[in-house]
């Protein structure tokens, strides 16, 4: 059986900041079932580092500008013939609510930012061991609460990241599927060609190559080298098919 194995590579820092984001929040979707302090630290670490994130750059206005960007890509969609209109339609409507949603949100973060606990948890996360039992009381005493009070405040403070998360994953999703799979083979282990006005690069790899991608790039031009992950004894071939999406 065949493994293939993906790879994204952002072409400019809005998507690098984005693509984290996606990251981290789906770590936290995957940790909110908080039930002891491994479990905890997961899902508060998470919680840190994206508000780490949250507090670079314009992040709403970025998303809003994408979700109108987005909006006028579809509509040059309208004039082409045996489009699906209602799905174009349908997909601008969920564009024009989220923007809507957005805008209307608090700070983003703002929620998670001011809850005394995940302040108190993320002071601490920079010192080895700084979580434990004696140097966070308060975090021990909510360990023991009833798993229903910490399902409900977690809940919380995730229906606050919600406009933020929704947003991000539709424009995610529209700018992974503008761009399709098409093989392409590489040289002694280099490949480059033109990106321009592309976003991200999505790369396919099959598990028994044992070969990793590295990228360089921007907006206009991109290069891709490929290397063996065992550096002393794998061997790159002269020639090397892979898939490529440029999107």
């Amino acid at each position: 059986m065949t493994t293939t194995v993906l790879f994204e590579y952002p072409l400019n820092e809005k998507m690098r900041t984005w693509l984290r984001i996606e990251f981290l929040l789906a770590q936290l979707v995957a940790s909110q079932q908080i039930t002891d302090h491994l479990s905890a630290l997961t899902f508060f670490r998470n919680a840190a580092e994206l508000l780490d994130v949250f507090e670079r750059g314009e992040l709403r206005t970025d998303i809003v500008k994408e979700l109108d960007r987005q909006q006028q890509k579809l509509q040059q969609w309208t004039d082409v013939p045996g489009v699906d209109l209602s799905r174009i339609d349908g997909l601008r409507q969920d564009l024009k609510s989220r923007a809507t949603a957005l805008m209307a949100a608090p700070r983003i973060g703002q929620q998670l930012r001011e809850d005394r606990l995940i302040s108190l948890v993320r002071q601490r996360l920079s010192i080895p061991g700084g979580c434990c039992s004696f140097d966070l009381p308060t975090l021990h005493i909510w360990l023991h609460v009833d798993q229903q009070v910490r399902d409900e405040q977690v809940a919380r403070w995730m229906t606050s990241l919600a406009p933020i998360r929704e947003a991000l994953m539709l424009i995610l999703d529209l700018i992974r599927q503008s761009g399709s799979f098409r093989n392409h083979t590489s040289l002694n282990g280099f490949f480059q060609d033109n990106a321009e006005g592309a976003d991200l690069l999505r790369l396919q790899l099959q598990l028994e190559d044992s070969l990793y991608p590295q990228v360089s790039g921007h907006k206009s031009r991109y290069a891709i080298r490929f290397m063996p992950l065992d550096s002393e004894r794998g061997e790159v071939p002269a020639r090397l098919d892979f898939d490529l999406a440029c999107c």
